[in-house]
């Protein structure tokens, strides 16, 4: 019995995948090992971004990190990168992995004359500036939620692993003087779900393609254990934040436990009469995420697990509406961030996700055979109809407006959602307002919004989409995988505010990946509908020349392709599998 325990336990830790890796991730990554359906990957830096020292009396063969070992250490190993350190100076490196990731470090050693540990001080980051950073001061860098600034002890001709956090670079320096020491290899620990890629998206447009795989990364990097919103700080369900995450898991990877995984948890966490993560319209949000994830994967016999809870939710907030049928919701009253100082938006937004909640409560309840229930939500969402707020100017609270039929689509689109550009977008709510331009049919619109607002963190250097992004900023600021230029601003530590002030800012948010799963929608034309087994194909090309894509249904793969030719007529293709229904 202790043989068959100890050989499950060695197949589980350590047994060798060779899977394919998701199409993002390039040759540089070195073999992986999988636990669950979690892997592991070591990767080489691609880059040196900056030494301490550049006469080569400090820091040598430093180039040696750079190249893809065997992660083994040998007694006769030469000409290894070295650490060479006095009382004056103490050397220090910072390299450059080339894409964020989430995970930690494996630093091994080479022979020194001096057996004891040698003391490295390890400071992770998303940006240049974070990685170069102390603790504290005006620009906010921490070990909240992670650690990203420690000291550590490597063993002499060893190995050792640390760190838990989500990162691009490293900033390695010595603390000890008088050492000599060998390196072999810092290698990153890359620690991911091992799913494929089965969405995908191509256009004329290579910007829009970058997006799109960018959001989609975005999300992948945080689908960890549960369905985290930030994998350096955030690493935490936010059932609201989900929503977005969610759709773009719908879009690119299909049905996946780690939703009704994470659904579930915020649901035992939060027993009524408490809001999920003390905030009403995050409980709100609860049952749009259950309604879209019936819509795209039709799964009945869960959505039936969902049952008591969900109507004892309905029943809390019908309780929350006045004689004047406005909602009077109590608890923490937030929709993004940027509106978190703005009561006439909050009203607006959460009076149109109270329209919302219960149009698709009663739509849930159809789908459950409750045939009085859904007359019942039906009839609460067309009387907080009647109630028009007033005095939002809001992007995201018009953009809720519009999808709750509280305002004309069009007129929210040219008066508010048009007004100033990008100006006043927040990530988060940035898939609503998309959402918002296509009811107002504006297509081209959102197309030039997608490519300015989440391409502007692209031409900042970005690998993945950003926590909160504030145009603006962009024109006065260098890039985060570059050194601080004089005269300019650092993106990453001198901007920010509320829980995103300075580094503590993260830039790899899945609630900013919404650029994915619209894209998907209304370029490629691919609305889901019937529980997942009808699929309605409706493209919306705009300017570009061709579209072409992939689509996970519960029936195989659906593959669609657009060319527009010079009469600006669509000629579309499409191999649909077997069992799903397709409308044109």
């Amino acid at each position: 019995m202790n043989n068959f325990i100890a050989n499950v336990v060695f197949f589980l830790i350590i047994q060798t995948c060779f899977s394919q890796l998701p199409p993002v991730f390039g040759d540089e990554y070195n073999d992986k090992i999988r636990f669950s359906n979690m892997a592991k990957t070591y990767i080489t830096p691609q880059k040196i971004i900056w030494k301490s020292d550049s006469t080569g009396q400090y820091i040598q063969n430093s180039s040696k990190l750079l190249k893809k070992g065997n992660g083994q250490v040998a007694v006769n190993d030469q000409n290894l990168f070295r650490f060479i350190s006095n009382d004056e100076h103490k050397p220090a490196i910072l390299l450059d992995y080339g894409k964020e990731i989430n995970g930690g470090i494996k630093i091994t050693t080479g022979i020194r004359s001096n057996k004891s540990t040698l003391k490295l001080r390890l400071r992770f980051g998303e940006s240049v500036g974070e990685a170069m950073s102390d603790i504290g001061g005006k620009q906010n860098a921490t070990n909240e939620h992670s650690m990203r600034d420690f000291i550590i002890e490597v063993p002499w001709l060893g190995s050792v692993e640390v760190g838990e956090t989500g990162f691009r670079f490293l900033r390695i320096d010595v603390v000890d003087a008088n050492e000599n020491a060998t390196i072999k290899s810092v290698e990153a620990a890359f620690v991911y779900r091992d799913i494929p890629y089965l969405g995908s998206f191509e256009c004329s447009d290579k910007r829009l393609n970058e997006i799109w795989a960018t959001g989609a990364y975005t999300v992948h990097l945080n689908m960890q254990d549960y369905l985290w919103d930030g994998i350096k700080r955030d690493r935490l369900v936010w059932v609201g934040d989900l929503h977005p995450e969610v759709m773009t898991i719908n879009t690119v990877f299909g049905k996946q436990n780690v939703v009704p995984k994470s659904l579930d948890l915020v649901r035992d966490q939060y027993p009524l009469p408490q809001w999920m993560n003390g905030i009403s319209s995050y409980s709100m949000w609860w049952i749009l995420i259950h309604k879209n994830w019936f819509d795209y994967h039709g799964d009945f016999e869960y959505l039936k697990e969902q049952q008591t809870y969900m109507v004892a939710l309905l029943e809390q907030l019908s309780t929350f509406i006045d004689k004047d049928n406005r909602e009077v919701l109590n608890g923490t009253r937030f929709l993004d961030w940027p509106t978190s100082e703005n009561p006439k938006a909050i009203h607006a937004g959460l009076q149109s996700m109270m329209i919302l909640t219960f149009e698709a409560g009663s739509e849930l309840m159809a789908t459950l055979g409750n045939n009085i229930l859904e007359k019942k939500y039906k009839k609460i969402a067309k009387k907080l109809s009647k109630h028009q707020p007033q005095g939002n100017t809001s992007k995201q609270a018009a953009a809720l407006m519009s999808l709750a039929n509280l305002a004309d689509p069009h007129e929210i689109n040219t008066e508010v959602l048009k007004q100033n550009g990008v100006q006043g977008m927040s990530t988060f709510y940035g898939y609503y307002i998309l959402e918002a331009m296509a009811n107002a049919k504006d297509y081209k619109g959102a197309l030039n919004v997608i490519k300015t607002y989440w391409g502007g963190m692209l031409d900042l250097g970005a690998t993945t989409f950003w926590e909160d992004f504030n145009i603006l900023d962009a024109s006065y600021s260098d890039r985060i995988d570059e050194l601080a230029t004089k005269g300019k601003f650092d993106i990453h530590g001198d901007f920010g505010k509320y829980c995103y002030v300075g580094f503590r800012h993260s830039l790899c948010h899945g609630w900013a990946s919404g650029p994915t799963p619209w894209l998907t929608q209304y370029v490629l034309g691919i609305q889901v509908m019937n529980g997942g087994k009808t699929i309605k194909i409706e493209p919306h090309l705009g300017d570009l020349k061709f579209a072409k894509g992939t689509f996970p249904t519960q029936f195989g793969i659906l593959t669609v392709s657009h060319e527009k030719d010079a009469q600006g007529r669509i000629k579309t293709i499409i191999d649909a599998p077997d069992g799903l229904n397709i409308i044109r």
